[in-house]
Formats: C-alpha cells, sequence, structure tokens
C-alpha cells in the first residue's frame, strides 16, 4: 500500500503543478477602473483530480 500511495501521491504533485500552471495560463486580465481584473477561462477538472490523487496517495503512505 505504501508504494502504491508514493507512485499516487508523484503523480498528484506532478499534475498539480504541470495543470495548475496551464489553468493559470489560461487566465486573460484587464484593466477596469485603474484595476487589473483576472478572468480565468481554464478546464480545473484535470487540477481538481490530480488534488485528490495526491491526498489519496498521501492518506496511504500514512496507514499502517
Amino acid at each position: 500500500m505504501k508504494t502504491i500511495g508514493l507512485i499516487l501521491t508523484i503523480i498528484g504533485l506532478i499534475g498539480t503543478v504541470y495543470y495548475g500552471m496551464q489553468a493559470i495560463q489560461d487566465s486573460e486580465s484587464f484593466s477596469f477602473l485603474g484595476m487589473d481584473v483576472a478572468v480565468s477561462s481554464a478546464d480545473w477538472t484535470p487540477v481538481i483530480i490530480s488534488v485528490i490523487a495526491l491526498l489519496v496517495g498521501l492518506f496511504l503512505r500514512k496507514r499502517k
């Protein structure tokens, strides 16, 4: 179980970083009344799945 947990943790961490950076780059910003407003047009589903895999992996690694 610890090996599966380690693999899920690594995959989840890599996916969170990769898809998170991609989602940040998909946002657009514009100026409105002197303020910068950011609007995201990203698909957040891969980020959510990666975070869930990361959390499950950490949970499996902590179990005895």
